[in-house]
């Protein structure tokens, strides 16, 4: 489903004009779309219906509690990558046997803590890593159940920045040197090998790199087998892309046809990490234009938000569809600029645009906002975090207020020195 269309000129999210989102909540303001995650999250769901499969959420997309709490209530497991997300998944009500821990530098402390919660498994990416979780285990009697996450040398042609299945990367250990981790694992105290795990990438619009990976991942689950380790599941990460404007992504159940074909019926059990392509078009973000200013060639349409609030025009050169809220009839088109009023030339939320003729005032939708969106802001030129709206068909709620000045300042201390 599409859960942003234009009504009688409007753009609307569900049933709510995201006009009404603006002057209730002010701008910049991300609006998210209940139905637009469920109606995802069923897709993948459904698509491996028949098979023993885990939806994990990818909660580094977007990590919003009310969000982690709607994909909960739809049975969703929680892929986290630190303390601050497995303490997100809990509160949302994500029971411990439905999580993964990945990540590449977990602390002692964090291993500890998802170890006491009983989460159901630690993709482990180095034997430093697998030494400190079995002494943290064997110290507390207590046992984990772990994978290696491997880097199968795939690449996933995608953007340099969010490629990690290469091995060059910094992620996972070498798929040659699996087995001697395996069995080195086996006899550790504290330890119970129990997967295989891969991850290649994001945004990644093409299957083809997944099924080289998958192909490798299983080949290895079957000769651990053969060595008497009782491999129960295969992790098949996430990473699927979605359509920004011009791409085309397959669909969850094209995925899952492919897997299929993969696996086989050889008897182990999924688990599927999705993130990006579960939230990542159920939201915008809502900006206002504050000038139009001439430029060389083009127009600046210098808007409320920046890159601090949305920095993945800046960091990954990624293009969003940028639309009007209110359709507008005009056939004039201009080329303009969308920028931030931020002290920096990489303050741009689209470059090149054709559009209808801006002016002060007019509200604008960056779409496909949803993933690596608000997750990622940070406070720079001490701009304040931006809200969170949840809509659910005529309901709306703030599931993330916006930060004031004043909280923003009560942050930072003066040392007593220079009190005075």
């Amino acid at each position: 489903m599409e859960p942003f269309q234009y009504r009688g000129g409007r753009l609307a999210v569900e049933q709510v004009p995201l006009d009404e989102i603006a002057e209730t909540y002010g701008t910049p303001v991300y609006v998210y779309s209940s139905a637009g995650v469920v109606d995802r999250y069923r897709a993948y769901a459904d698509a491996f219906n028949g098979v023993d499969t885990m939806v994990c959420y990818g909660v580094k997309a977007n990590s919003n509690t009310a969000l982690l709490r709607l994909l909960a209530k739809e049975g969703a497991g929680a892929d986290i990558v630190s303390r601050g997300e497995l303490r997100r998944a809990l509160a949302a009500g994500v029971s411990p046997d439905r999580i993964v821990f990945s990540g590449v530098g977990k602390t002692g402390e964090e291993l500890a803590e998802a170890l006491d919660a009983g989460i159901l498994q630690f993709n482990l990416e180095s034997v430093a890593e697998l030494e400190v979780l079995s002494a943290i285990a064997a110290a507390e009697r207590k046992t984990a159940a772990i994978a290696f996450r491997v880097n199968p040398d795939v690449d996933a042609r995608t953007h340099a920045k969010i490629t990690t299945g290469k091995k060059e990367n910094k992620f996972g250990v070498p798929i040659a040197e699996a087995m001697a981790l395996y069995a080195q694992a086996a006899a550790m105290p504290g330890i119970r090998p129990v997967a295989v795990a891969v991850h290649i990438g994001s945004q990644l619009t093409s299957l083809a790199p997944y099924e080289r990976a998958f192909r490798k991942v299983l080949k290895l689950g079957l000769a651990l087998r053969e060595e008497g380790h009782d491999i129960q599941r295969l992790d098949f990460g996430g990473g699927l892309g979605i359509s920004y404007g011009k791409e085309r992504a397959p669909t969850p159940a094209e995925y899952a046809r492919m897997v299929k074909k993969v696996i086989k019926g050889q008897g182990f059990g999924l688990m599927i990490e999705p993130g990006r392509s579960i939230v990542g078009n159920a939201g915008v973000l809502l900006t206002r234009v504050i000038f139009k200013k001439p430029g060389h060639g083009q127009a600046f349409a210098i808007v409320d938000a920046a890159m601090n609030d949305l920095i993945r025009p800046t960091l990954y050169e990624a293009e969003h569809q940028i639309v009007p809220v209110r359709a507008s009839n005009a056939r004039k088109r201009e080329r303009v600029e969308i920028v931030g009023p931020i002290c920096e030339s990489a303050d741009f939320l689209g470059k090149r645009r054709m559009m209808s003729p801006l002016a002060a005032g007019d509200l604008l939708a960056i779409r496909s906002a949803g993933a690596y969106g608000a997750v990622m802001a940070s406070t720079y030129n001490s701009r304040p975090l931006v809200p969170e709206v949840l809509v659910s068909g005529s309901r709306h709620a703030a599931v993330r207020p916006r930060q004031s000045l004043e909280q923003l300042l009560a942050l930072d201390s003066i040392p007593p020195w220079l009190e005075a």
